[in-house]
């Protein structure tokens, strides 16, 4: 019943949207498809031969929406520059903060730090920090899959009004780019984390079995590593969970991300201000009028579609944390199984070894009373 009401609530929200959102809608997707792609990273420092590494730089990819890419190494003041963050985030995305868990809005940017996912997204373009790693190919991969290269600005036009029309009839919007970035980042860590955690529940129901039918010290060796590697993972999923769950109870955080907005918002009101004269003046000051009520509707329909989108990934988090706390609460009854175990032989031993004093003792006095 639950999941009917937010399907039908889902559907009214994007049938309104569009009724009330129209012709904002199209000259928006207009501006985005005529607005010139990002430029290139012009790096501070070029590696070659003779010439020696910048000091700091380290290997940046590019990917923009259109599909362009480019893999260079660059400094943090490039970066900084380029994406328009303090520095301190690059710190976030360093080696110290590896295990740490972020997601920050900034003004015209989104720094995610998940795992071995660690990039910057602006409403235009990717920047994704060591993009060359195993561990991080996959979500290059899928941002290829996401935003095939195109070159042909009528094609994009041509597929946000196909997408349009299917929202139209009940179908999910198109997220923005910031967000279809985030998924995917998401949706890379999860599947990261959901094979650890395959693998942790492969690797323990046999050693504790076995466990249970032999108490020896390798056995007693294998639990001890994976209760710690148990204890880590679950640190792990715990972080990214808890990061989600700091994103979904404030809602204005969720707002920030919403970085095509502000984008749109800007580069409109720079073109109102370059084209602004006193006879249009009036009809501006009315036209804030009702955008200021169509952009507050949309900005709470946006942050329900990240709502349900950062919602879907909690859940999938929330399975994962559950399934790992379901083997250690079965390594907690496998010790106390043992420790009962433990507990019984000992008993026996010391029965054993008092039933062999008394026998002692019996010996002994019957030799005293016969040599008396």
């Amino acid at each position: 019943m639950g999941e009917g009401n937010l399907s039908f609530r889902r559907l009214t929200s994007i049938r309104h949207r569009k009724k009330r959102t129209a012709a904002k809608d199209e000259a928006e997707s207009s501006l985005i498809s005529s607005s010139p792609p990002p430029t290139p990273i012009t790096p501070a420092a070029v590696v070659g031969k003779g010439k020696k590494k910048a000091i700091g730089a380290r290997l940046w990819m590019r990917f923009d929406r259109t599909g362009a890419m480019e893999v260079v190494e660059c400094d943090k003041s490039t970066i900084i520059k380029r994406a328009s963050v303090p520095a301190r985030d690059l710190r976030i995305l360093g080696p110290v903060f590896s295990h740490s868990s972020n997601i920050l809005a900034r003004e015209k940017a989104i720094v995610v730090n998940l795992e071995v996912i660690k990039l910057i997204v602006t409403a235009e373009e990717v920047l994704l920090l060591d993009p060359l790693r195993p561990e991080v190919l996959p979500f290059v991969e899928r941002l290829k899959q996401q935003f095939p290269q195109s070159t042909d600005a009528s094609e994009n036009v041509v597929q946000s009004s196909v997408l349009d029309h299917e929202a139209g009839e009940g179908l999910q919007c198109e997220l923005p780019f910031e967000f279809q970035v985030l998924e995917i980042a998401l949706e890379t860590v999860c599947s990261f984390l959901d094979t650890s955690v395959d693998a942790l529940e492969t690797e323990a129901w046999p050693v504790l079995d076995e466990l249970t039918k032999n108490v020896s010290t390798e056995n007693l060796e294998y639990v001890r590593s994976l209760k710690s590697n148990l204890t880590r993972l679950l640190a792990r999923v715990q972080k990214v969970r808890d990061e989600i769950e700091h994103l979904l109870d404030d809602n204005e955080d969720m707002a920030d991300l919403y970085l095509t907005r502000k984008w749109i918002q800007q580069n409109q009101q720079s073109e109102a201000e370059l084209g602004e004269t006193a006879s249009n003046l009036l009809s501006r000051v009315t036209s804030n009028r009702s955008s200021s009520m169509v952009t507050s509707s949309t900005k709470d329909d946006d942050v329900e579609d990240l709502e349900m989108l950062l919602e879907a990934y909690f859940m999938q988090l929330e399975g994962m944390r559950n399934r790992i706390l379901t083997v250690r609460e079965y390594i907690d009854d496998t010790e106390d199984y043992v420790n009962i175990q433990l507990d019984n032989q000992r008993n026996e031993m010391i029965q054993l070894q008092l039933t062999l004093t008394i026998a002692s003792f019996a010996i002994t006095a019957n030799t005293l009373l016969y040599a008396l």
